[in-house]
């Protein structure tokens, strides 16, 4: 049926793609025939010149770049930093195709839930023979202190997801199961967002199936059978658990809690206490009765499960034992992750469904039952080997690619420990098309799989209208994997013909708005957020000023310039070297100096090094961050390594640098104080960001006062500093000096620069938390703001001593107050009660 209704395919674009008779081809029904459900967007894309193929292909780069979608390769020198690859063009499945798709996903996923049910609780398969013993007790992945636990509903598999790949005949088969953690339905999410944008007009004619429904499903399901104690009558409280930022996907676990309003959270957030799970926050322990969880079953539970992991709950599957949280998908759900399950999967469906399996797995042979063994040794060149259970981390590898020595050698691995192993026929994977990354514009052959999704409902099982397409390199082997170097591509599947179309783009404010509970580590790091901005903002104010006046010799300079130098050594930006003071330092030598602090992030207290430390901060509140926050940090963070990289600075160029830099920073202060709800997160960044402020201020205004130098030599460098000379100039004509300049600096209650302003904030702030959580700091700090009133009011009758000494005190003040919210707020000490401890 498609090649009567294909088209031949237009020379230009197409006319290099090969088109293969070993592998199914995605694109191409026959030589130069466009499979149908790809005619229209052939055809578009194919009218395409190159320039608009380099604009999306752009867009592309740029979406994935601002958005910080990452994917962490282990021993990849970018670590957490490296770039989620997303191909251009989509992969199209057409509706009727999808359909049978569909249905074999949702009998698998039900299939798979009844396996773990009975599994962790009756265990009649195992007596009655269906499944062998050796298969499940000699799993790493059987959790035995799971067993007996009880799953509302009796579901284990709340999000399951499985990957398939076709053969040269067109059939899907089953290549491997996900279940403990399945990973990729953010991705797909995000993939979708990026490519619906580089072709909106595509993307509405075609008629793509939209996701929002499948998360929307994901959130209700997790609500519906969430554990209630008698009585309690609260909303269920959902986390997503992740085991940090360091994690190969942790990125998608910021994403998916962000859309779907969930709190992520580390196992050092919760605790078990009373037989509950809880959530450390400021206003004590909050329950929790439902955990999303990224986790592998090992490190949940360092009492029961692995005692070496610090990144679990103690007590976590005795809470789940007395059936007080739901943990989604069930601990010890690795169990169903093995091939070596696959050759009894048919036999199960029948005794357990009544049906047949309508989604096959590929032909596997588990090398543990003696004639499988010998099967997979006579015919090993023909088969790719795996290792039977993932806990084993045995690399996949294709046994026809291996020496004769290394195919000796993997038999005798084989023979040695059958049980490990699990062969699998060697299918030729299809192929997709690819767009090559520079002109001229071609397509490439990709290896391609499809991973797909599926959720628990009432109802039965939900999949996911598309998932996460994942490919090999160009012209690449058999095996597709993200953690050698795969990337993905968006898929796109299509509704049926008289479906109405949908609105192109994938909007999270769709999904339904739900309660956050911040943790007391997302309050310390917004906390810290604040405090790092402001360091950033200041570093890069002062580097600034310090350049300017290097270039400047005007009447007073010198002196200005010696009191920016002496800021620069207090803040580390310069080494202060007893034998090579400053002063009798080259200027040119001088000048590569301070050009090093500002790009080298190897210089802690630099410009570099302080916004890394910003970055760190931010990646550990992904969820919380807008993108457009995002798309701030990352800019500059680039810009900054390709200025690092290409080591030919020089004034001029620092000087445009640190002028966007600082706009940078500003837009970054713009966010807070007009995007983010006045909840109790964006009350400790501004306590953070006015914090550090005030003890920047403070010390320059102690350094003017106690140097009648600097005084005399004319204040402009201290007005720039605090970013206040427009201010000072719309008030007073003349030059600063310290009669006019302290007002604006110590005691407007106008500027947002001044002390009296930056207190008065701060004293608002801390008079809340007080009243919400009790006295935790000296009564005398809510008595600043009337102290810098009666010092304003005294002017500098007295001299700069006096002042010099009050302002000093408040330093000291500052730096108590710092701390004392620290002990009070941030110490993740077991200091919590449930509140019914007797």
């Amino acid at each position: 049926m498609e090649n009567g209704n294909a088209k031949p395919m237009p020379q230009s674009l197409f006319a290099r793609y090969r088109h293969s008779q070993a592998h199914y081809d995605e694109l191409f029904a026959g030589e130069a025939i466009f499979r149908p459900h790809w005619q229209r967007f052939a055809a578009e894309l194919a009218a395409y010149p190159d320039e608009q193929l380099q604009s999306r292909l752009n867009h592309v780069a740029r979406q994935i770049f601002e958005n910080g979608v990452t994917y962490n390769v282990y021993a990849d020198p970018q670590g957490v930093k490296r770039p989620w690859e997303l191909d251009l063009l989509p992969q199209i499945i057409p509706h009727d195709e999808w359909q049978q798709i569909e249905s074999g996903i949702a009998q698998r996923a039900e299939l798979m839930n009844r396996i773990l049910a009975d599994v962790y609780g009756e265990q009649t398969l195992l007596r009655d023979g269906l499944l062998p013993p050796a298969l499940v007790h000699g799993h790493a992945g059987f959790l035995r202190p799971a067993h007996g636990i009880r799953c509302p509903g009796n579901v284990y598999l709340h999000l399951y997801a499985v990957d398939l790949a076709r053969s040269a005949d067109g059939r899907w088969w089953a290549l491997a199961d996900r279940a403990q953690a399945p990973s990729g339905a953010g991705y797909a999410l995000e993939n979708r967002t990026v490519i619906s944008r580089a072709f909106p007009e595509q993307f509405r004619d075609l008629k793509v199936q939209r996701l929002n429904t499948f998360f929307r499903t994901l959130q209700q399901s997790l609500r519906h059978w969430a554990p209630f104690a008698a009585g309690d009558g609260e909303a269920p409280h959902i986390v997503v658990l992740t085991p940090g930022p360091y994690n190969e996907t942790y990125f998608e676990h910021a994403y998916l809690a962000r859309h779907l309003g969930f709190p992520l959270v580390e196992g050092q957030d919760l605790m078990v206490s009373q037989g509950r799970v809880w959530l450390k926050t400021l206003d004590g322990l909050q329950r929790v009765h439902v955990i999303l969880r990224r986790q592998d079953d090992d490190f949940c539970d360092p009492l029961e499960a692995r005692p070496d992991s610090s990144l679990g709950i103690p007590g976590l599957i005795q809470a789940a034992r007395e059936g007080q949280v739901l943990i989604a998908n069930a601990l010890g759900s690795s169990l169903i992750e093995t091939g070596a399950l696959y050759g009894f999967l048919p036999n199960l469906s029948q005794q357990i469904l009544g049906q047949p399996l309508l989604l096959p797995s590929v032909a596997s042979w588990w090398c543990g039952e003696n004639p499988a063994r010998e099967t997979v040794l006579e015919n090993l060149p023909n088969l790719i080997i795996k290792g039977a259970f993932p806990q084993l981390r045995i690399r996949t590898c294709i046994a026809g690619d291996l020496s004769a020595t290394e195919l000796a050698q993997l038999k005798e691995r084989i023979r040695a420990r059958p049980y490990n192993y699990v062969a699998q026929e060697l299918i030729g994977l299809s192929q997709a098309p690819g767009l090559s990354p520079r002109p001229p514009y071609q397509l490439q052959n990709h290896t391609t799989c499809l991973r797909v999704f599926a959720v628990a409902t009432p109802d039965g099982y939900r999949v996911m209208p598309g998932g996460l397409t994942r490919i090999s390199g160009p012209n690449s082997r058999q095996i597709v994997t993200m953690q050698q170097g795969g990337g993905s591509k968006d898929t796109w599947v299509l509704a049926p013909p008289s479906a109405p179309p949908p609105r192109p783009g994938v909007l999270a404010q769709e999904l339904p708005p739900t309660g956050h509970t911040l943790s007391t580590r997302v309050i310390e790091n917004l906390f810290w957020l604040g405090r790092y901005t402001e360091r950033c903002d200041n570093i890069a104010r002062l580097l600034r000023t310090t350049l300017t006046l290097r270039l400047d010799e005007d009447e007073g300079s010198e002196q200005q310039h010696k009191a920016v130098m002496q800021l620069c050594l207090h803040y580390g930006l310069l080494p202060n070297d007893e034998e090579s003071p400053l002063e009798e330092l080259p200027p040119q030598q001088l000048n590569t100096l301070l050009l090093e602090a500002l790009f080298n992030p190897e210089i802690p207290q630099g410009f570099a090094g302080t916004l890394q430390q910003l970055l760190r901060i931010g990646f550990q509140l992904r969820e919380r961050l807008s993108l457009d926050n995002w798309h701030i940090l990352n800019r500059l963070a680039k810009d900054l390594e390709q200025r690092h990289q290409a080591q030919r600075w020089n004034l001029a160029e620092a000087l445009a640098f640190l002028d966007q830099a600082i706009g940078h920073m500003m837009a970054l202060s713009g966010f807070a104080l007009d995007g983010m709800t006045r909840d109790m997160g964006w009350r400790f960044l501004s306590i953070g960001r006015r914090l550090e402020r005030l003890q920047q201020v403070t010390y320059m205004l102690t350094l003017v006062l106690d140097d009648d130098q600097v005084r005399d030599a004319g204040l402009e460098w201290w007005l720039e500093l605090c970013d206040s000379t427009i201010t000072y100039r719309s008030s007073y004509p003349q030059r600063p000096d310290l009669a006019t300049a302290l007002p604006l600096l110590l005691t407007s209650p106008e500027n947002p620069r001044s002390v009296m302003f930056l207190l008065k904030g701060l004293v608002e702030y801390l008079k809340k938390l007080t009243d919400q959580f009790g006295p935790f700091t000296e009564q005398a700090i809510f008595d600043l703001p009337e102290k810098i009133a009666d010092l304003g009011h005294a002017g500098f009758a007295g001299g700069p001593q006096p002042l010099s000494e009050s302002v000093s005190q408040l330093q000291l003040a500052l730096d108590r107050l710092s701390d004392q919210i620290s002990l009070r707020f941030f110490n993740h000490g077991p200091h919590y009660s449930t509140g019914n401890d007797e």
